[in-house]
Order: structure tokens, then C-alpha cells, then sequence
């Protein structure tokens, strides 16, 4: 069966959430992403908004800890992580994908648990791209190219935190993942259960993700689909849903900003930690995407030069390349330099490009593989 024979063309029950999540809204970026104009007065809007909220974000304090997880490597094509600019004649990059365990105090004392990226690996490989790319690697050679680190429930336990006590699950887009075993289902599941409703793994955890995407998935462009997974969403408890309608402030030093392009509902993780200001998201694989100039990635720095791109975007998908762009710079100017080397920013990638010696003429410059805060 063919990728499109697989694919869902007709539309779904995506549960809809009526609620309005309860946080804090971040205007600071409204009028910045529809600014009139085009996209160019945007860039410029977006540039002199990030600069106000970078002030007004600092001074609501940070969080009480953070700590990083590496969950997978993979392969991951060359022409989308490095969109129009690394030469390099290897068709694959290799990106390790990331999940945070981000904990925070609220103002009345209350202890609050986000995991941001709890990809589940085994579940997302069904996405229709992946799943038709593992069907053309022969079995002996996906070892040398899928690297397992460990999983969400072993990295939970690791950092000592508490299936139970888990509040929030959040990604910057909802491509690729299935969620059913994080929030349990509503009905029996054919391929994962069968007979009996799923248990959600985080009984109190609820979804935080853009309405604007939530609300595409249930009927999916043809350009979108073979990123998605909706039906998995279909079953889901409505309650374990929380949709959000733009930028809000989680608690003190963590915020969920919208970051259209990547993907229609795009959002991005900012971090206020004892190394400054981070932004954590896919619209780049590398730091060194955000100052190019910079990279020895063979083309980068030249490719941004002679078109006068100040940052090179992830671009699997090209929803809307220009919104990604501006998102982009917003990321770019909200965060600090890296204290480990000037040169680059406190970006950090959820999928991180790293160097592999089956791909060469792709090996970052710089690489933050962490973030230790508290």
C-alpha cells in the first residue's frame, strides 16, 4: 500500500475542547503576527515585540528546575533540516530528538510538572513519512542509522518525577506524535489495546496545544498529511485537552509563545534559567541555523550571505515558509548568548543535529545537547 493510499482524506471527530486554558495571555506578539503590510512590516514587528517581552519575561522569575532527556536519533533528510543551504552530498542529517522536564512554583505554592517533547518513539514511527521511509531501510541497516537512548517513563524516572504528579504534556507541533498512551482513550484501541480502553500513563496530564492545530488536524491538507497522525487523537478524553489561543505564561520563567510557520498551531517553549533566556523548538535544527554566519557546516555561511537570510529554517513542512522565518527571528531575539560560546544562542533544538560519521559534511559547529537549570 502506497503513503497515499494511507492517508486520511476525509475529515474526523478531533475532539474540540470549548474550555480556554487557564494562564496568563501574552499579547505582546498579537499584532506583531498580523501586522499590515505583508510579511516584511511583520518581520520588523516581530523583531521589536520580541524585544519588549525578552524586558517583561525576565522579571517573572524562574522556574525551580530543568532538566533534558535524550529520548531518540534519527535520520532525518538533509533538504528539510538545512532548507536550501548546507552542499553536502548526503541525503540525511542526524537529529536527536530531546523531552524537558520543566517544574515551576506557583505564586500560591502549588508545585507544577510540564514534560515538553514526551515523544513516544514506538508510537510516532507509524507517522505515514516515517513509516514509509523505515519500509525502504532494510532491517540490518536501521540500526546503524535509529539510535534508542531511552523512553519517556524511564527518563521520568530517572529525574524521580512521578507519573501522577505530571500536570502538563506539551510539543512545539503536533506532527508525528500519538499521544494515546500518555492520556489513555475513551475506547478500546485495535493495535495498542485492544479489549479494553487505554490507562494514561499521566492519570492528572493534560495536552496543551494551539486551537489553530487542533483544529486543522481534523481535516488535513494533502501537503500536511504524511506528518500527522489524527486518527490517534479521535479517542482521546476531551478533558485531557487543553487548546490555547496563542502566547500564555505557564509560571514563573516558562512560557509557551506562538510561533506559527513550521505548522499551523507552532509553539515554542522559553525558558528563564540561571543562564539567561532559552528557546526551545523545530524551527531549526541547530543553533548555529540563528547565526549562520557563524556555522562551518559546509554552505551555510554562504548560502545565508548571498541571499541575506538571517537564519536557515527547518522546512519539512512549508505551511508558511515566511511566518516560520519571522517566528524564527522572534526565537532569536528573545534568547541569551550561549555562555559556553559566544558565538551562538540560547537555542536549543527539540530535534538536535549531531554529528554522524555516516553523513558527513553535516556536523554542527556547536552543540548544546543540554540544559541543567536548579
Amino acid at each position: 500500500m502506497s503513503i497515499a493510499e494511507r492517508l486520511i482524506t476525509d475529515p474526523i471527530a478531533i475532539p474540540r475542547p470549548a474550555t480556554t486554558a487557564p494562564f496568563p495571555r501574552v499579547d505582546t506578539f498579537d499584532k506583531a503576527l498580523t501586522a499590515r503590510g505583508g510579511f516584511g512590516p511583520r518581520l520588523r514587528a516581530c523583531r521589536t515585540a520580541a524585544l519588549d517581552f525578552r524586558r517583561e519575561f525576565a522579571a517573572t522569575g524562574t522556574p525551580d528546575s530543568v532538566r533534558t532527556y535524550d529520548l531518540i536519533s534519527l535520520p532525518y533528510p538533509t533538504r528539510y533540516g538545512l532548507f536550501r543551504a548546507a552542499i553536502s552530498p548526503t541525503p540525511f542529517v542526524t537529529i536527536c530528538n530531546r523531552m524537558l522536564i520543566v517544574r515551576w512554583t506557583e505564586t500560591d505554592g502549588t508545585s507544577r510538572t510540564l514534560l515538553f517533547e514526551p515523544s513516544d518513539h514506538e508510537l510516532d514511527s507509524y507517522t505515514p513519512y516515517f513509516a514509509e521511509l523505515d519500509r525502504m531501510t532494510p532491517g540490518p541497516l536501521r540500526g546503524l542509522f535509529v539510535h534508542e537512548h531511552t523512553d519517556v517513563l524511564s527518563a521520568c524516572r530517572r529525574a524521580g518525577v512521578d507519573p501522577a504528579a505530571v500536570d502538563y504534556l506539551a510539543f512545539d507541533h503536533l506532527h508525528t506524535q500519538d499521544v494515546r498512551r500518555w492520556l489513555g482513550t475513551t475506547r478500546p484501541q485495535p493495535d495498542i489495546s485492544p479489549d479494553e480502553p487505554v490507562t494514561a500513563a499521566f492519570p492528572n496530564a493534560k495536552l496543551l496545544a494551539q486551537r489553530d492545530e487542533l483544529e486543522a488536524m481534523a481535516d488535513l491538507h494533502p501537503f500536511q498529511r504524511p506528518w500527522y497522525q489524527p486518527t490517534t487523537f479521535v479517542d482521546l478524553p476531551p478533558e485531557k485537552i487543553l487548546p490555547l489561543d496563542g502566547s500564555v505564561l505557564l509560571g514563573p520563567g516558562v512560557a509557551l509563545i506562538s510561533t506559527p510557520g513550521h505548522a499551523m498551531g507552532n509553539q515554542s517553549l522559553l525558558l528563564n534559567t540561571d543562564t539567561g533566556i532559552w528557546a526551545i523548538s523545530e524551527n531549526a535544527i541547530a543553533t548555529e541555523c540563528l547565526t549562520p554566519e557563524r556555522s562551518r557546516i559546509p554552505g551555510l555561511a554562504r548560502a545565508a550571505k548571498f541571499w541575506g537570510h538571517e537564519v536557515v529554517l527547518n522546512a519539512n513542512t512549508l505551511e508558511t515558509t515566511y511566518e516560520q522565518y519571522n517566528s524564527l527571528v522572534i526565537e532569536k531575539t528573545v534568547v541569551d548568548v550561549s555562555q559556553q560560546d559566544s558565538r551562538f544562542l540560547q537555542f536549543f533544538p527539540s530535534s538536535e543535529l549531531t554529528g554522524a560519521l555516516l553523513n558527513p559534511g553535516t556536523s554542527p559547529t556547536f552543540t548544546h545537547r543540554a540544559i541543567r537549570h536548579g
